[in-house]
């Protein structure tokens, strides 16, 4: 499957919300590690997944991927 990896900035720009706002308030605890972002190659940098988080923006939150992120 073919997803749409967006920096930070670039995902900022899409939804129309502040950087800040996104590092700050959304990251982990909106948007979740390895459901809504990676970290490739181990490394700091931070890819988001435009596909899952449009989606959960459309059709709100996924029951399976909450779940998953609790346990």
């Amino acid at each position: 499957m073919s997803h749409t990896y967006l920096t930070t900035e670039e995902l900022a720009s899409h939804i129309k919300y502040d950087v800040r706002t996104i590092r700050e308030s959304l990251k982990d605890s909106v948007l979740f590690e390895g459901v809504h972002y990676i970290r490739p190659f181990g490394g700091r940098k931070i890819l988001y997944i435009w596909d899952r988080i449009e989606d959960e923006m459309l059709n709100g939150p996924n029951v399976e991927n909450v779940m998953n992120q609790v346990m």
